[in-house]
């Protein structure tokens, strides 16, 4: 089940001055050149108060020198982990293309008036979903589930401005280190590691793969 990777490889000369822009420059190639299914898919990997781990793929909503954003029920697991424990792991496998993003940093919370226009932006569909699902609970059946989306699609039809939920909303990771990996020839993989630097700039470093 191995399979050799590509012989071109990644040098620090070529590298972009900020994580950002270098993630920048691969998301963009992972969505046309790579023909990735959804790109912006990547796991997201948190752990409570007693460290106690767990992971789930997200979809990216949004990135800039701020950060990376995703958008959650504030009840689900993955919330009351960065409540208790903000430190967060993303990792982007763009498998196809021999190649993983790996940014380790700091979860907060979005501004209510960004998570508001993000939410204007959903599908109708998915704003009632917001509502009709509490996340990570225990639910009896299906039919549950279904009855409560169907009870809201009553209360506001297609056309309908839906509310915001007060539990649901956004996190923005600020990265502490983001890591490009790219696949090479004899498991000689790069792995180039932007690292945070106290003013504010980035120092890169290469690890042994």
């Amino acid at each position: 089940m191995r399979k050799q990777y590509r012989a071109e490889g990644l040098a620090e000369k070529d590298l972009a001055a900020t994580p950002v822009a270098q993630f920048a420059r691969w998301f963009q190639q992972a969505a046309t050149e790579g023909r990735l299914y959804e790109p912006n898919a990547m796991v997201v990997a948190t752990a409570d108060a007693e460290g106690r781990p767990s992971s789930r793929t997200v979809l990216l909503k949004h990135f800039d020198e701020q950060g990376f954003v995703f958008y959650t029920n504030y009840d689900s697991r993955k919330a009351r982990d960065l409540a208790a424990n903000p430190y967060v792991s993303l990792l982007f496998p763009w498998h196809p293309m021999a190649r993983q993003v790996i940014v380790t940093g700091v979860a907060r919370r979005t501004g209510r008036d960004e998570t508001a226009a993000y939410f204007r932006t959903r599908p109708h569909g998915s704003q009632l979903g917001a509502w009709a699902s509490a996340q990570s609970t225990v639910i009896t059946t299906r039919a549950e589930l279904d009855a409560s989306y169907a009870e809201l699609a009553a209360r506001y039809p297609e056309g309908e401005p839906v509310p915001v939920p007060p539990h649901w909303g956004g996190f923005r990771v600020a990265p502490q280190t983001v890591e490009f990996w790219q696949g090479r020839e004899n498991r000689l993989h790069d792995r180039l590691r932007y690292v945070t630097q106290p003013d504010g700039g980035w120092r890169v470093e290469r690890l042994a793969p």
